[in-house]
């Protein structure tokens, strides 16, 4: 046997299972995985692929429930989507997928983070942008006779 299957059906690697044992930044971790069976009520999922999911709170005068996301790729903030942002941080009661969730005219849809990439902004005159052409004098040094 090669291969496992995850409880979502899908199937993988030896590989894929060493990879949630050692990297927590790459989808869920065995760990997650026992939580998200033990106590996690699958919430939704958005157009990125994300997994959303809650339990209630083991302390009572803390916070009704506890949310948490299980990333598709890489474990990167900025890829949650505004309505489910709001949820995770119990901004509303309601997950936008039990509700018709319009995002905002002047809410824009995701961006990787690109920074240490080739693609990262570097402005001009930074140590690994394009050099600036040396600027001319515009005085003329005195020079004695």
């Amino acid at each position: 046997m090669t291969g496992f299957q995850s409880q979502q059906g899908e199937d993988f690697s030896v590989k894929d299972f060493l990879v949630q044992i050692f990297a927590w930044w790459h989808r869920a971790t065995i760990g997650l995985r026992v939580a998200i069976w033990r106590h996690g009520e699958f919430v939704g999922e958005d157009e990125l692929g994300n997994r959303y999911y809650r339990a209630p709170s083991k302390i009572p005068d803390s916070i009704p429930e506890h949310r948490w996301v299980v990333y598709k790729d890489y474990a990167e903030a900025s890829s949650i989507p505004p309505g489910w942002h709001g949820w995770m941080h119990h901004g509303v009661a309601t997950p936008p997928s039990q509700e018709s969730y319009k995002p905002r005219e002047w809410q824009k849809p995701h961006q990787p983070n690109l920074t240490g990439s080739a693609l990262a902004y570097r402005p001009p005159g930074s140590i690994a942008g394009p050099l600036k052409p040396a600027a001319a004098p515009d005085y003329e040094a005195w020079q004695p006779e």
